[in-house]
């Protein structure tokens, strides 16, 4: 039986963002899937006739009995979500928003006033929602919100009434004004409705009003405490369809958590800017009601402004890749029913049946197109030498949150000739191993998917002991011999051999604590979640040419089956890591910004790392000295030295 990766990946995600840090800041694990799937009785413990029917119970997964297990068989024992695993029903993208506004907008004037806020709010209330995604942790340990920040006044800052919005030189403030103080609770209990928080904003003295304002995400929501910075969506053109902030309609405010350097998404488009359209960003303060919030990473949206601004149009189809579909969203073959495809992929356009249907092409003749035949078919709908560009940077800099590493947390395209173009999204997760603050990073990968292991340091979990105990080989799957022997291989978790495995031998052993720091060695070779060969998906020694059998990345097993575009994919990460991936084009721009922002993120009560973090993070090279261990220019030199050493690439 053949255990796919995704599987675990399920598993380990489960295990350890919903983790629990009861009084005294120790790691429990939670009940995640394996266990669940195993444990009959729910007591959160494996007695010793569980362990012994542990074979069967696996085997009981394969619901079409063709001796492998498929994410279809999976998904259906996950929809509603274990306890501790987010919402019920809330798998997957295209969840329904829960509509408030028309049924609560008595005036009918386009929004809520505060009124009508709080009868939506007592509907709410009576219907057993309470808002948010329930049954998640804050990560890295963090069980308080911040406290409040300093007082600021349009009058003590600076404007920069000429700058575009994405200038990497200045740092703007943003004020927002709301008309209830409060304004957090409001927005956490209003999370996935349609409902938008009316709000001033102030940008460099010029005020914007009746701004549609709510939390954005669901990790980095969910795993950030209440008092604490949570990402924000500001609708510049909520009420005013004409209302554009220096052009654009849509402020994406990221609360960086999980990345003490602040920096992940900024890098990641300085560096991807000379191959792609790649969102903009950069830096910027946040005032909410005459308090500092600190800063936030403005990364641009992926809307018509996008559209006009790269492909000077609005039209065609897009799609945003979440990470709901638990790294299924790789463009697989479904069928030909539209129904799978929007299970995995949100469709951010209007919604025709001819788009999707492109979509589905697009897969049909990708994964099933012979490699002899596959350019001639696949080159008149898909920007190959474009996807080829996209699928070198992601892995170049180890983007844990984005396709080559989840097959999810990207973007699609479809112009307006019927050529699709694949794009970046997610960009936090990028540079991982520099500058990662405790237990791992909001939005990114599942903490096992290629967490390096020794040290696993900034922060990474360590493998949790299921996965440890029963994948002997370290293949990422479990062989017919695997399941066959699970029963003998958990019973070595049975440390105090009493017959059982109670909560505490399952759970994950750290070796510096849950947020060890340093840069962590070499991951090890297979893992779950992990494919064999050349390190973790997790650190500098990422090997580009691993997992090329991936049936749930086609855009990286198909494509790269293709000897040309192999040799370009190869030539293309000889080009970045020479040109781009180095110090002489990075670390000015971490230098700049750790002036830019280092006395903000000092003053900044609400963030969700440290100031000793971010100083190592972004701490400068020094002439003569190494960079310092963990930090963002440590990363940097270590990845491009390992891809310029790779066999394939240095030929």
């Amino acid at each position: 039986m053949r255990l796919l990766i995704l599987l675990i990946i399920v598993i380990s995600s489960a295990s350890l963002t919903s983790a629990q840090l009861p009084e005294g800041g120790q790691f429990l694990p939670p009940p995640d899937p394996l266990t669940l799937m195993l444990d009959a009785n729910g007591d959160r413990e494996l007695s010793a006739e569980e362990i012994s029917k542990a074979p069967e119970a696996l085997k009981g997964l394969d619901l079409n009995k063709d001796g492998q297990l498929t994410i279809d068989e999976i998904f259906p024992r996950l929809q509603g979500g274990p306890p501790g695993f987010g919402r019920p029903g809330g798998m997957g993208p295209n969840r329904v928003e829960q509509k408030l506004s028309d049924k609560f907008d008595n005036d009918k004037n386009g929004y809520l006033d505060p009124e009508e806020r709080q009868l939506a709010l007592k509907a709410i209330q009576s219907g057993g929602r309470s808002g948010g995604p329930p049954g998640r942790r804050p990560r890295g340990g963090q069980t308080q919100g911040g406290t409040p920040g300093p007082k600021v006044s349009p009058k003590d800052v600076k404007v920069f009434p000429k700058a575009g919005l994405y200038d990497p030189t200045v740092l703007r403030t943003v004020f927002i004004e709301f008309d209830t103080e409060a304004w957090e609770d409001e927005m956490a209990k209003f999370k996935d409705t349609d409902v938008e928080m009316p709000a001033t904003v102030t940008v460099d003295g010029k005020k914007h009003p009746m701004v549609g304002v709510k939390f954005r995400g669901q990790s980095s929501f969910g795993h950030v405490p209440a008092g604490s910075k949570r990402s924000l969506n500001l609708s510049m053109d909520f009420i005013d369809r004409d209302q554009r902030l220096y052009g654009y309609k849509t402020i994406n405010l990221l609360n960086c958590n999980g990345d003490a350097s602040f920096l992940s998404s900024i890098l990641y488009s300085h560096l991807a800017a000379d191959y792609l359209p790649v969102p903009k960003a950069n830096m910027m303060k946040v005032v909410i009601n005459g308090e500092s919030w600190g800063v936030y990473s403005n990364v641009q949206q992926f809307n018509k402004d996008f559209l006009k601004e790269f492909y000077s149009t609005t039209t065609g189809a897009r799609w945003k890749v979440p990470g709901s579909p638990q790294a299924d969203g790789g463009l697989r073959f479904l069928g030909e029913d539209i129904a799978p495809y929007r299970q995995r992929f949100e469709i951010k356009s209007k919604d025709k049946d001819k788009s999707w249907k492109a979509l589905i092409n697009l897969c049909k003749v990708l994964n099933e197109t012979p490699a002899k035949d596959l350019p001639q078919a696949i080159e008149p709908i898909l920007n190959v030498d474009g996807v080829l560009r996209f699928l070198a940077i992601d892995v170049a800099v180890v983007n844990s949150d984005g396709y080559w590493t989840r097959a999810s947390d990207y973007s699609i395209y479809l112009n307006p000739d019927g050529v699709f173009h694949i794009l970046p999204h997610d960009m936090n997760e990028a540079f991982r191993g520099g500058g990662r603050s405790g237990g791992g990073s909001a939005g990114g990968p599942p903490p096992q998917f290629g967490a390096p292991s020794g040290g696993r340091g900034s922060g990474f979990p360590p493998p949790h002991p299921i996965e440890e105990a029963i994948d002997k080989n370290r293949d990422g799957e479990l062989g017919p011999d695997e399941i066959k022997n699970i029963a003998q291989a958990l019973t070595a978790l049975d440390r105090n051999k009493n017959g059982q495995i109670d909560p505490e031998e399952l759970r994950p052993q750290f070796e510096s604590g849950p947020t060890g720091g340093g840069f962590g060695r070499p991951g090890r070779s297979g893992g779950f979640g992990r494919p064999g060969g050349g390190g973790g998906h997790g650190d500098a020694t990422l090997d580009p040419l691993v997992g090329l059998d991936s049936e749930r990345m086609p855009l990286r097993s198909k494509l790269l089956a293709v000897p040309q575009y192999r040799a370009r994919y190869l030539q293309l990460l000889r080009t970045i890591a020479e040109k781009s991936l180095n110090h002489k084009n990075l670390s000015p721009v971490i230098a700049r910004y750790r002036e830019l922002i280092a006395a903000e993120v000092k003053n900044d009560t609400r963030k969700t790392s440290s100031d000793d973090a971010f100083t190592n993070a972004t701490a400068p090279l020094k002439e003569n000295e190494a960079p310092p261990a963990g930090s963002l220019n440590d990363f940097i030199e270590q990845r491009r030295s390992f891809l310029l050493k790779h066999g394939e690439i240095k030929k």
